[in-house]
């Protein structure tokens, strides 16, 4: 199946099809990808091989000539289009940011190509935005262009990945569906808990400890003078418990590398990664002061790569063309989990079996 990767990141989307082909055999051809960020195309082109593949850069501009999808085919759309105009840490303007207007370029494409199949991601409050209104635009710009539609809320943790992440995918087809067709992230989890025996390319996990590494560069540890303003709870503006040691870890955020509040972001103690128990560790109350006392880090790009549900060694070929620790953690906090996409491609292309 030739598939097109609109606002590919890192290639969540790409690394997802690869799994299913190696454990289904079943054939996903990239024949063009869309990335506006040189640091996400660098660490796109260092783990996959893109050879005659059509690299569109900045899908605006490329828009502008519409007979350039003319020598394209392909039967799968997928996207992550960009969140911010729709997330809670944004300022939710929608449609009104000109990175919510996104969508409109998967429409122009979709209006010209037609593809069988779409697949889109985006943060959870997409369908929530403006009241519900934003998402019900986008359910009917897409079945003005033929296509049967269907989204839900998935979860990365329900997907045997170490990370609570609530996502929105959008599903579009213009196939025949059985009677019985029904798209969501509980029809999905279940034929993945029935079928996870097969899915020999994925990564599996409990819990962040089968992530964390035992030891780690010096630099991935906060300094005496950062730590009370990272545990502290807020601010009079802004009151919201830090805890660290999630055993479950919260959801990445593109900005992790900024390193925020222990609220928002992900931040491990040595005593509990090299704990004998570490959930016994748990279990045992720790002032903020007591905490502060000890080594506490944050995550690393490799840890945080492995919680999205990448490969061991997708960081290195990253690092080998010289992305920083900055890019991958902003590369990391954007992809899709690849588990999630994979349950879904399963669901819709092995267990429901479209054509």
């Amino acid at each position: 199946m030739r598939h097109i990767e609109l606002f590919a990141g890192i290639g969540g989307f790409r690394q997802a099809m690869a799994g299913i082909q190696k454990d289904f055999g079943i054939s996903f051809d990239c024949v063009a990808y869309s990335e506006i960020d040189a640091n996400a195309t660098k660490t796109y082109k260092a783990n996959y091989n893109c050879t005659n593949e059509v690299e569109m850069g900045d899908i605006v501009a490329f828009n502008d000539d519409m007979s350039r999808y003319d020598q394209l085919d392909f039967e799968l759309l997928t996207g992550g289009f960009p969140c911010q105009s729709f997330s809670m840490m944004g300022k939710k303007l929608g449609f009104n940011d000109h990175r919510g207007t996104m969508f409109f370029e998967i429409e122009k494409v979709l209006e010209h190509k037609r593809p069988p199949f779409v697949l889109l991601e985006n943060v959870k409050n997409l369908a929530s935005h403006d009241k519900g209104r934003t998402l019900k635009e986008i359910i009917a710009r897409l079945e003005s262009l033929g296509y049967k539609v269907f989204y839900d809320i998935f979860n990365t943790a329900d997907f045997r990945l170490a990370q609570k992440r609530n996502r929105c995918l959008i599903f579009a087809t213009t196939r025949n569906l059985p009677d019985d067709f029904v798209f969501t992230s509980h029809k999905v989890r279940s034929a993945f808990e029935e079928g996870e025996n097969q899915f020999h390319s994925l990564s599996f996990q409990e819990n962040v400890l089968d992530v964390l590494a035992a030891s780690v560069p010096q630099k991935y540890y906060l300094s005496e003078r950062i730590k009370p303003t990272l545990l502290a709870d807020g601010s009079k503006n802004f009151m919201s418990k830090s805890e660290i040691n999630q055993i479950i870890a919260r959801p990445l955020t593109a900005t992790m590398h900024k390193m925020h509040r222990a609220c928002q972001d992900n931040y491990y103690s040595d005593g509990f990664i090299n704990a004998t128990n570490p959930i016994e560790y748990l279990q045992t109350t720790y002032t903020k002061e007591e905490l502060a006392k000890q080594p506490i880090r944050q995550l690393t790009p490799e840890e945080a790569f492995a919680l999205q549900g990448f490969p061991k060694d997708f960081v290195a070929k990253a690092r080998a063309v010289r992305v920083c620790d900055g890019a991958l953690y902003r590369q990391a906090g954007n992809a899709v989990s690849v588990n999630v996409i994979y349950a879904v491609l399963y669901y819709i292309f092995v267990h429901i079996n479209l054509k």
